[in-house]
């Protein structure tokens, strides 16, 4: 996307990086970038009231489930091997990180040390025993 104005930070890379922005994830630098980019680029900034609307409400309806803890590591494979133009498995990285962490509740409601984890994949896809 492109608004047609120039601009130091092209649209689509700033569209691309939103999540990190309201997150704020990304370097101080590159924050003030985007900030003047928004300043100045009202379809972006539109795109962003947006983006923030719907995380406030996501927060505010979902904020109380647990999360588990390796389920962002995961989601940022499946990122990468999206933009990567890999093959996405099927299995939902939300599904799977679930299971996992029942079987881990479940193992520890039973006192059991539960056994190790599968190495993963960049993706977050454990890895098949042999």
């Amino acid at each position: 996307m492109s608004c047609g104005e120039p601009h130091e930070k092209d649209c689509s890379e700033v569209l691309d990086h939103l999540y990190e922005y309201l997150d704020r994830e990304m370097p101080a630098g590159e924050c003030a970038e985007f900030q003047v980019h928004l300043d100045e680029c009202s379809p972006c900034l539109e795109k962003y009231g947006l983006e923030q609307a719907v995380k406030k409400l996501v927060k505010r309806c979902c904020g109380h489930d647990d999360v588990p803890t390796d389920l962002r590591s995961k989601v940022m494979g499946r990122i990468d091997l999206i933009r990567a133009g890999e093959a996405v498995p099927e299995v939902s990285v939300l599904d799977q990180a679930r299971h996992e962490q029942a079987q881990r509740e479940r193992a520890d409601a039973a006192g059991a040390t539960p056994p190790p984890a599968p190495k993963a994949d960049p993706a977050g896809n454990a890895a098949h025993a042999e």
